[in-house]
C-alpha cells in the first residue's frame, strides 16, 4: 500500500529532473516524493550507473523510473536501482516520444497490457521495494474504458503497488511528446472511477495539476496526486506542500531561504567541475509574480552559463528580487 508520502509526487520529467533538480525540490519539501527522469533499461545495466542513477541521500524519498519492454532487463534494471538504495521502482507506460515508440515500450505498452503485468511481475521478483506502474487512460483510438481497465487488471494481477494514471489519452501518431501533454482532453472522472472500481489499489492522479487547492480537492477521490510542470516551473509551489497535504511545518520559509540553502550544494558541484547554469537552470521559475523575477531570469540565462561562473552569479541574480521587494526608502 502506498505510504504517507506517495500523497503528493513530482512527477518524472525528461532532462529536467535530474539529480540536481530534486536536491533543490527536496529543500522546498520533506514530505514530496521525488520522481528521477526516465532512464532506460540499457543505459542502467551497462551505462555508467552513477552519472545515470546516482543520487544524494538527502533526496528520499526518491523513486526512479525505468523505460523498457522486456521483463528480464528490467528485473535485472530494478535491482540495480534497488542496490542503489531507491524506496521505489516505477514503469514508464506512458511516455509518447519516438524514442520510446522506436523501443516499444513507454506509452506503446498501452497497447500490451499482457507483457506489463509480466514486465511488473518480473521486477517484483527481483526487488523488495514497491514497484508502480505510470500510464496513460489508452493511446490512439482505444477505448479508455476498455484500455485502462485491461492494463489496470494486468498490473493487479501481477502484485503492482501502486498505478499512477495521466488523465489522458497518448497519440502516437500526429503529435509531439509537448502536444501530448496538453492537446489530449483531461479526464479525471476516468481515474475517479478506476479508483471506485479498485478501492484497495493505491491511485495517484497525473496530468494538468496546477494548484494545491485543486490537489486538496482530489485527494478526496484518489490516494495521491502527482505534479509535472507547475513543480518545475513554478517550483515555490512545493514549500505549500507539507502544511498544506501533510499539516506539518514548511520546511522553508521562503524561495530565498530555499535559494540559500541550495548554495553549499552548489558550490561542491563547482568544486568538482560542473557548471553553474547545470544548478541555476532548475532556479528560473522562482518569484513567480514578483518584481524583479525577470531581471532574476535574465541574470541566470546570460550569465550562469559562461565558463567560470560562481556563486557570485547567482547572489548577483538574487540581488534583483530582493531589492526589488524592498520598500523605497524616504528622503530626508
Amino acid at each position: 500500500m502506498i505510504g504517507k508520502y506517495r500523497q503528493f509526487s513530482v512527477a518524472p520529467m525528461l532532462d529536467w529532473t535530474d539529480r540536481r533538480c530534486r536536491f533543490f525540490h527536496r529543500i522546498l519539501s520533506r514530505r514530496a516524493r521525488l520522481y528521477t527522469e526516465m532512464v532506460t533499461t540499457g543505459a542502467v545495466v551497462h551505462g555508467d550507473r552513477e552519472r545515470l542513477i546516482g543520487f544524494s541521500c538527502e533526496e528520499h524519498p526518491v523513486a526512479v523510473q525505468l523505460g523498457g519492454c522486456d521483463p528480464r532487463e528490467l528485473a535485472l534494471a530494478a535491482r540495480i536501482c534497488a542496490d542503489f538504495g531507491y524506496d521505489e521502482v516505477n514503469l514508464n507506460v506512458g511516455c509518447p516520444s519516438d524514442r520510446v515508440q522506436d523501443g516499444r515500450f513507454g506509452a506503446c505498452l498501452m497497447l500490451r497490457p499482457q507483457l506489463v503485468g509480466e514486465c511488473v511481475a518480473a521486477m517484483k521478483a527481483a526487488v523488495r521495494i514497491p514497484v508502480t506502474v505510470k500510464c496513460r487512460i489508452g493511446v490512439d483510438d482505444q477505448d479508455p474504458e476498455e484500455a485502462l481497465d485491461r492494463l489496470t487488471e494486468a498490473v493487479v494481477a501481477a502484485g503492482v503497488d501502486a498505478l499512477v494514471v495521466h488523465a489522458r489519452k497518448a497519440w502516437l501518431q500526429g503529435l509531439s511528446p509537448r502536444e501530448n501533454r496538453e492537446i489530449p482532453p483531461l479526464d479525471y472522472e476516468r481515474v475517479r472511477r478506476l479508483k471506485r472500481a479498485h478501492p484497495d489499489l493505491p491511485i495517484v492522479l497525473n496530468g494538468g495539476l496546477a494548484t494545491l487547492d485543486q490537489a486538496v480537492g482530489e485527494l478526496a477521490h484518489v490516494d495521491g496526486v502527482m505534479f509535472g510542470r507547475a513543480a518545475y516551473h513554478t517550483p515555490e509551489i512545493l514549500i505549500g506542500v507539507d502544511p498544506l497535504i501533510f499539516g506539518e511545518p514548511a520546511p522553508v520559509a521562503n524561495a530565498e531561504e530555499a535559494v540559500e540553502l541550495f548554495i553549499p550544494y552548489i558550490e561542491t558541484g563547482l568544486a568538482a567541475g560542473a557548471r553553474l547554469s547545470e544548478y541555476t537552470r532548475h532556479l528560473l521559475g522562482l518569484f513567480a509574480g514578483r518584481r524583479g523575477a525577470r531581471a532574476f531570469r535574465r541574470h541566470l540565462a546570460t550569465e550562469a552559463v559562461k565558463p567560470g561562473a560562481g556563486i557570485g552569479v547567482l547572489r548577483a541574480a538574487l540581488a534583483h528580487v530582493t531589492q526589488a521587494v524592498e520598500p523605497a526608502s524616504t528622503a530626508a
